[in-house]
């Protein structure tokens, strides 16, 4: 798993567990479907969803928004663990349990 080995080479220790279902995760934690992903992970009080690039989530951990998480919905080439030919600009959003989103941030190839 290619984001997997990004966050580990980053420094996270990382506990992976395979589930039939993952649709029940992401809503007991609180993801607006709109920012589903195939990744969800908990790190330290806030859910990541999908690709996030380490840098991203080490911000998080610093400031400390009041947010439930961030997301990458979907799966862009070139997002941590989807390299590829053809990289695409793309977002990282953050929400909120009232389901609001904000870009928190961009990343151009």
């Amino acid at each position: 798993m290619g984001w997997v080995s990004h966050l580990k080479d980053a420094g996270f220790t990382v506990k992976t567990t395979d589930v039939p279902d993952v649709t029940p995760i992401k809503t007991e934690n609180g993801i607006p479907q709109r920012v589903f992903s195939c990744h969800t992970a908990l790190v330290d009080g806030y859910v990541i969803e999908g690709h996030v690039p380490a840098e991203d989530i080490e911000r998080l951990l610093r400031e400390r928004p009041d947010i439930t998480g961030i997301s990458v919905p979907g799966m862009p080439v070139g997002a941590p663990g989807m390299e590829g030919p053809n990289p695409q600009e793309f977002a990282v959003i953050s929400f909120d349990d009232d389901g609001q989103m904000t870009v928190f941030a961009t990343h151009t190839p």
